[in-house]
């Protein structure tokens, strides 16, 4: 197989500019052309980054395209997702994969027909912090993990997504939206759920934006925004998530997993860097020391300040799993059985019992150093 893949874009809004503006720092990818049903967003983008804008259908025929990267809204991820296998082109694809496992299935299905690759965001879980926290887990450090907390609640996306409508509908709501950072980094840090149990609940039926250009307008809520979910995973750990766009205020930490021997303190999983801390039975908590893992170097500026930001390492590592025959640490597989999980999570919340899982899958391979090192140019 060839050294380097052509890459092409479907889907040219708000996250595209990360993956136009970071993709230039990995090897194995060029991106080459893009396309929206707004033909005028394309072009603006290509004209931004310097690449060919097309339409949907000639994207799709394009013979310099091996990989297409799916970022339209959640809604239509499946349809997209799935023209893409069957003209022939593996697929990278935003988070959520689908909004069914239904959907999910359909697309293993022709991608095996196919002999397609299928790949989804998140990739922060291969972030210097996070892998660093499964090194350290992964040498026993706090033992073997049985519990754990996990948090991340805010008051709502209307405050500053300049579209943030879709977020509200089915596909939308903090499990679908945020909690494919969580999930992906408890796969990585634990492996594979076995059930779920929630409650679900929304404050209001509708939101008024507050954000430009659309403040004021009030929007439809139709999906949950405020879930608190038990995990219960294949090791046995018992992991609890609360996912709301309901709270104003809080001082939770993001994510807490408490072992045999110890705890360990993990970072903000929507982000790549951040200190890891750690305790033993001597409940001194002190920070792990940092080892200078290359997606953990702070890269852009931000309100809050430094950070580091690698998206886009997903879809590198699919690539260079295909070039070298290996298998990819957003794959297919890992990302069907987040789907399983956070569908299971809103099936709960809606049936008031416990959803066995019907999926699983194996923990990540560990991205280290000298690995980070060779998926950059």
């Amino acid at each position: 197989m060839a050294k380097e893949l052509g890459v092409g874009i479907i889907g040219c809004g708000n996250i595209s500019t990360t993956y136009f503006s970071l993709s230039p720092l990995f090897k194995g990818l060029k991106v080459l052309a893009c396309a929206d049903l707004n033909r005028s967003a394309a072009e603006l983008r290509a004209e931004e980054f310097g690449v060919k804008a097309q339409s949907i259908e000639e994207l799709l025929a394009n013979d310099e395209i091996d990989v297409v990267v799916n970022l339209t809204i959640p809604a239509a991820h499946f349809e997209v997702s799935k023209a893409i296998l069957e003209a022939g082109k593996h697929v990278y694809s935003e988070k959520p994969l689908v909004l069914s496992l239904e959907e999910g299935e359909e697309l293993r299905r022709i991608a095996k027909e196919k002999n397609l690759a299928v790949g989804c965001a998140p990739d922060t879980f291969l972030g210097g912090a996070h892998q660093l926290a499964r090194k350290h887990i992964d040498e026993g450090g706090v033992g073997r993990i049985t519990s754990g907390t996990c948090h991340v609640m805010s008051p709502g996306m209307e405050m500053w997504h300049p579209n943030p409508g879709f977020f509200f509908l089915k596909g939308g709501g903090p499990i679908l939206d945020l909690g494919p950072y969580y999930i992906a980094n408890l796969i990585n840090l634990i492996g594979p759920v076995k059930r779920v149990g929630a409650l679900t609940s929304m404050a209001n039926p509708t939101r008024t934006v507050t954000s430009q250009p659309l403040n004021g307008q009030v929007i439809p809520v139709e999906t949950p925004t405020n879930i608190h979910a038990l995990l219960e995973f294949v090791n046995g750990a018992t992991i609890t998530l609360s996912a709301s766009w309901d709270v104003w205020s809080h001082r939770h930490a993001n994510m807490e997993l408490y072992g045999t021997e110890g705890s360990i303190y993990v970072p903000d999983p929507n982000f790549f860097g951040g200190v890891v801390e750690a305790s033993g039975r001597d409940k001194d908590i002190k920070p792990l020391e940092d080892w200078a893992h290359p997606f953990g170097i702070s890269n852009q500026e931000s309100p809050n300040g430094p950070r580091a930001n690698y998206r886009t390492a997903g879809l590198a590592d699919m690539v260079m799993a295909l070039i070298e025959g290996r298998d990819a640490r957003c794959s297919l597989e890992r990302s069907l059985h987040g789907i399983d999980v956070m569908t299971s999570i809103l099936k709960s919340g809606e049936e008031g019992r416990f959803i066995e899982l019907t999926t699983t899958c194996s923990q990540p391979a560990a991205l280290g150093i000298e690995e980070a090192q060779s998926l950059l140019r």
